[in-house]
């Protein structure tokens, strides 16, 4: 059913953060002066990202989730990586466009901009298959990952645009763009079809944004995480659990190291966090040459 074991790279694997992405040490001060914008950060891999965009040296951290008590918890936490980080939050649903944009007017009053902005907001319901599936919950999946990706990406693209070509006239590279993908999107399993179309259809996303906002500098990626045990990564079934062993803090330092514009070559494209950095980088040639990493129909003549 799938043409899976041509869509993977063959390097190293990584589940946990590592020298060529710390922002503790080879990325420390890689985020000074910049603010980061992120969705979904009550917890988990938000909360994870939040926390070493300041150990990078974020000037600022701005958090959007549902659950203020949780957001409070990210806020210390960022405090206590980095006292020099201000870091503030607005309770915001993704789905819900006119509170992301009052949440990213409220980022741009308090600091100035947005020169990272992370969509990690995301979901995932029961795996049922589509004859048995519930209409609302299934689009729900696509409510949150899809949508919400959407409204936070048309809010911050503006300020993106402006960090961009601020960061140009300055000699350093701004206006980056994180979705938050799945390796499922490559995948084509029973009883994931509204979770698993949903994360393909945001690496299409992905593509869009860098075609249509190319020429105004933006740096999009989607990302594929790694297979963190959270709450959403135990909503697959049992027998999948096995697979997530990664720490959240891996995808949140690969984040760091992709605003920091070292893979700037890689924009528009699909990446996994697990991918050792220093040997992805190595194949930049050929994946430009072959235009590798985004999805496409393959058809044999």
């Amino acid at each position: 059913m799938s043409s899976i074991q041509s869509q993977f790279l063959d390097l190293t694997a990584h589940h946990s953060r590592y020298d060529a992405i710390d922002p503790q040490t080879t990325l420390k001060g890689s985020a000074t002066d910049k603010v980061v914008f992120i969705s979904g950060a009550s917890r988990g891999i938000g909360q994870a990202t939040a926390m070493a965009f300041a150990e990078a040296g974020a000037r600022a951290v701005y958090l959007t989730a549902r659950s203020a008590q949780a957001l409070e918890k990210t806020q210390s936490l960022v405090q206590k990586a980095n006292p020099q980080t201000q870091c503030a939050y607005s309770i915001c649903d993704v789905t819900e466009a006119r509170q992301v944009e009052a949440a990213v007017k409220d980022c741009v009053a308090q600091f100035g901009g947005v020169d990272v902005a992370d969509a990690n907001a995301g979901y995932l319901g029961p795996w049922v298959k589509i004859g048995d599936s519930d209409p609302e919950g299934w689009w729900r999946n696509w409510q949150v990952n899809m949508q919400g990706s959407y409204h936070v990406i048309r809010y911050t693209l503006p300020h993106l645009i402006h960090s961009a070509k601020a960061g140009n006239a300055n000699g350093r590279s701004g206006g980056h763009l994180i979705l938050v993908s799945s390796v499922g999107a490559q995948f084509v399993m029973p009883g994931a079809s509204d979770y698993q179309t949903s994360k393909h259809a945001i690496n299409r996303l992905c593509e869009f944004v860098q075609s249509d906002h190319d020429e105004d500098g933006i740096k999009c990626f989607a990302i594929h995480p790694g297979g963190v045990a959270t709450d959403i990564g135990h909503n697959m079934p049992a027998h999948m659990h096995e697979y997530l062993v990664d720490d959240p803090d891996l995808a949140a330092c690969f984040a760091v190291w992709l605003s920091a514009g070292g893979a700037d070559w890689a924009k528009g494209r699909y990446l996994s966090a697990n991918w050792d950095v220093s040997e992805l980088s190595g194949l930049e040639s050929e994946i430009l040459r072959d235009d590798l990493l985004v999805n496409r129909l393959r058809a044999k003549l």
